[in-house]
């Protein structure tokens, strides 16, 4: 279907589902429209790599094959959030190389069989590591499915001192994956690199809802279960999955710019919690003027009553909990701008490896902090007049930030996930950002912003790639500038700002504090 414009083929693609769901079919996508990639070479048949070889996370990932969609269903018995789920998945994907084996991540409870190009294939596990036999080679170029069925997981509380995935509350189950745990509930290629389209179906009991990213195809009822399922057609990182299924409500709101606005909350909260999410309508307009077109299908937000610990971008539909939900506007406000922002930055344009997480982080926090500035909430929320008062203290912090977390775009951990999404990805990224405007200046900022999450949207781009953008838009070579912000091991002079200083870093770890300093926001 060369030629068919990326909209035509959604709406044709939600036709074609939702007359399966009108037959009592099962809803399966059949991604002939995705064209597969040339690799050129051969070579005797080996083994995928257990892992993409990320720097932080080895074995996240897999190597000898790129997904190209998901065809995930998900199974919930009863109205209990904390029981087991089964179910199962169809990936589609390309070899990378000529497989012998390939692998893919999963940790949850069990699995039923595998099955590769529909023939049985051996498998076995170790760790969070599925291996996979198919009876028959896959050669390298070719489109290939593997299809788990009759897997199993269970979902763990919410603990704000250990994010995890797979998510219970009183109300019902919910996901958190980044940055590695949705393969607690389901068998991928979980790594940001390999981004992938996906069909979602949820069966539960009548009473229950059931929402996902992306747009709701439609509902299938038999007996005393529901299924309903989701498209979500723009690529998505598996990290970034949200499959909400519980006593939650479902309020839609009018449109922004033809963007479909909905909020998903504990229906027995939904009179508290529903007002507070308004103002993503404003924002979503905001954000569009500052940055360019939205990048999906539709957008809202999904409030639980959890300690979560965090707020987090989960494609279309922002998670939240009910604590952050507490707070007074000037607070609350900035965190969902914060969240929105990372629609352009994290999701359409995600990290091609997670040292490169301070574009997602930088970028959101900027645009939660100019938000705060243009609409009369950044004295309150941040206890600074203005951006440059709030910036000359984070560069005072900098070689502190940089011995104790390591470079802005080279952390030098991932002991626990806040070693990762530690303050200098969160403010140090966003002086870079204020560092680069005030070298480049304003306008060709704004240029530059616009240009990186159009040129990348529905990829993943590196920090390599971010210098190159910022270089040839600004028409100045901005490597050894943007190199010794990101990855130097002390913080280079301000642009425009000789007099600021950095204070020189203690002996003792600024570690401890990290989660009540830059982390307050509960941000990720």
């Amino acid at each position: 279907m060369d030629g068919v414009p990326s909209a035509v083929m959604s709406d044709l693609i939600e036709k074609r589902l939702s007359g399966l769901l009108a037959a009592g079919a099962t809803a399966v996508v059949v991604v002939a429209g995705l064209a597969a990639p040339a690799y050129a070479g051969g070579g005797a048949a080996s083994p995928g790599s257990a892992g993409l070889g990320d720097r932080l996370y080895p074995l996240l990932g897999n190597g000898g094959y790129d997904v190209q969609d998901y065809n995930l269903k998900i199974r919930y018995p009863q109205k209990d959030p904390k029981q087991q789920i089964t179910g199962d998945v169809t990936i589609t994907a390309v070899a990378t190389q000529n497989l012998s084996r390939f692998d893919l991540d999963f940790g949850g409870d069990g699995v039923g069989k595998v099955s590769v190009n529909g023939k049985p294939a051996r498998f076995s596990r170790d760790g969070d590591e599925l291996i996979v036999t198919p009876a028959h080679h896959l050669a390298k170029g070719k489109r290939f499915w593997v299809t788990v069925s009759g897997f199993t997981a269970t979902p763990i509380p919410a603990n704000a001192d250990s994010p995890a995935g797979f998510v219970t509350t009183p109300d019902g189950t919910i996901m958190a994956g980044q940055p590695d745990q949705s393969h607690q509930l389901f068998p991928s290629n979980d790594h940001p690199r390999d981004m992938a389209t996906y069909t979602i179906s949820m069966t539960r009991p009548s009473g229950w809802a059931a929402v996902a990213n992306g747009v709701h195809v439609g509902d299938r009822t038999s007996g005393t279960t529901v299924t309903s399922v989701y498209r979500e057609t723009k690529p998505m990182a598996s990290e970034l999955i949200q499959l909400a299924v519980g006593a939650f409500t479902v309020h839609e709101r009018p449109a922004v710019g033809g963007v479909p606005i909905r909020d998903v909350v504990p229906t027995r909260l939904a009179a508290d919690l529903l007002p507070k999410a308004e103002v993503e309508r404003e924002q979503l307009a905001w954000m569009v003027n500052k940055v360019g077109k939205y990048p999906f299908e539709r957008y809202g937000s999904l409030v639980i009553d959890a300690d979560l610990g965090f707020a987090l971008e989960t494609q279309t539909l922002s998670l939240y909990d009910t604590g952050l939900f507490s707070y007074p506007k000037f607070v609350l406000d900035p965190i969902m701008n914060h969240e929105l922002a990372h629609m352009w930055f994290g999701d359409s344009v995600a990290p091609y490896e997670w040292s490169n997480v301070w574009q997602s982080e930088g970028h959101a926090t900027w645009y939660e902090l100019t938000y705060a500035l243009e609409h009369g909430q950044f004295e309150d929320y941040t206890g600074y007049t203005d951006l440059e008062s709030y910036f000359k203290n984070v560069y005072s912090k900098g070689d502190q930030y940089r011995k104790d977390y390591g470079p802005v775009a080279h952390p030098l951990r991932s002991d626990s996930i806040w070693d990762v999404f530690n303050p200098n990805v969160y403010d140090g990224g966003a002086l870079v950002l204020y560092a680069l405007r005030t070298k480049i200046g304003v306008k060709k900022f704004e240029s530059l912003e616009r240009a990186w999450v159009s040129t990348y949207r529905g990829k993943s781009a590196s920090t390599d790639d971010f210098i190159a953008l910022a270089s040839k838009v600004s028409g100045q070579n901005l490597r050894g500038f943007l190199g010794a912000w990101l990855y130097g091991t002390t913080t280079p002079p301000m642009p425009g700002h000789p007099d600021w200083t950095v204070t020189p870093p203690t002996a003792a770890s600024a570690k401890a504090s990290a989660k009540a300093s830059a982390l307050a926001r509960t941000l990720r």
